[in-house]
């Protein structure tokens, strides 16, 4: 929901889709409203097949109403709790008052890991999706922070699992993803290891997480990959395209399979922000298959496509907000 909460992201091409005037809340909500749709038919019709999938939506409190919007759809549509798996995360606050360009060096959101803000945020996040959300995770976690060294917080998490039955997680970004993993896997409250999943940025771009997320996966963190398409970059990549074209799929079928074949058995977030994107990254569950099977061919892909890490994050960060 990064892209369908708020009018702004720093996808590529997103003037393509929405336009560059009219991202009113209604034209923000009633797309979010369509993609939710095929989300729910596209589920619906896996239930008798291999790829039999529960419908995952991934909200933040900074992404500008996108808890509202879910909240709203899933009660309008009476989709009963059970059947729906909904994350949110907590951390940051939108500030950009719904516009999608500001002026230079002002934020689009404003991050503060302090336990008193997880209590407000909290709050904010039951209110609107209370009975659906079943992971609720730390936005954005590093060093500088300091959430990875918060005890009082840690304890607030903790007794936010105990009372509510949420799963508590941690998304990380930045060069040093690894490392804050690696961190963080250490946390226990009360001898219990605090975290439940890792929500990443990993894709055929930036692999410098493999071997953390791999660690993580065998201590039995749950896998969450986030920006899957690089923001839009990877399908520009021309080694995505040409195997995409060898391989009878599209780039963004590529891009998102060969992460679902990676041995740490990742989710990965479509990030689609219409039903057309959606339904052809749900194709990436059939390319995948081919990957698994042909290990050597996955391998050959994300050599040739690989970047220094540090290069793909100094790219990112000069992404414009469109």
């Amino acid at each position: 929901m990064a892209a369908l909460g708020r009018p702004g992201y720093i996808n590529l091409d997103r003037s393509a889709i929405f336009g560059e005037h009219d991202r009113s809340v209604e034209v923000m909500q009633s797309q979010a409203n369509v993609v939710m749709d095929r989300l729910l038919e596209l589920t619906n019709q896996s239930k008798d097949s291999s790829h039999a999938q529960v419908p995952w939506l991934d909200c933040a409190r900074s992404y500008g109403l996108s808890e509202k919007f879910v909240g709203e759809y899933l009660r309008a549509h009476k989709v009963d709790p059970k059947d729906v798996y909904v994350s949110s995360k907590w951390g940051y606050t939108y500030v950009a008052d719904w516009n999608v360009q500001l002026a230079k060096g002002e934020p689009h959101e404003v991050k503060d890991h302090s336990k008193d803000n997880f209590l407000k945020q909290l709050q904010e996040t039951a209110e609107y999706l209370g009975e659906y959300v079943k992971l609720y995770q730390i936005h954005s976690a590093t060093f500088e922070s300091g959430i990875l060294e918060n005890i009082e917080a840690h304890k607030a998490l903790a007794q936010c699992r105990a009372e509510r039955g949420w799963a508590i997680g941690l998304s990380v970004s930045s060069p040093q993803q690894c490392d804050i993993i690696m961190q963080a896997m250490k946390l226990t409250v009360d001898g219990e290891r605090l975290f439940d999943s890792v929500q990443c940025t990993y894709n055929v771009l930036e692999q410098r997480p493999h071997e953390a997320l791999q660690e993580a996966h065998k201590a039995g963190l749950d896998i969450i990959i986030k920006e899957g398409l690089a923001n839009g970059r990877a399908l520009r990549h021309e080694t995505v395209q040409k195997y995409a074209k060898e391989m009878g799929c599209e780039p963004d079928q590529l891009a998102i399979a060969c992460i679902l074949a990676q041995p740490f058995e990742p989710r990965v977030l479509s990030g689609a922000v219409t039903s057309d994107q959606l339904s052809s990254n749900w194709k990436a569950l059939d390319v995948a298959d081919k990957l698994r099977k042909d290990t050597a061919l996955l391998s050959q892909i994300m050599e040739e496509c690989k970047m220094d890490s540090e290069e793909y994050w100094k790219e990112r960060s000069a992404l414009a907000w469109n």
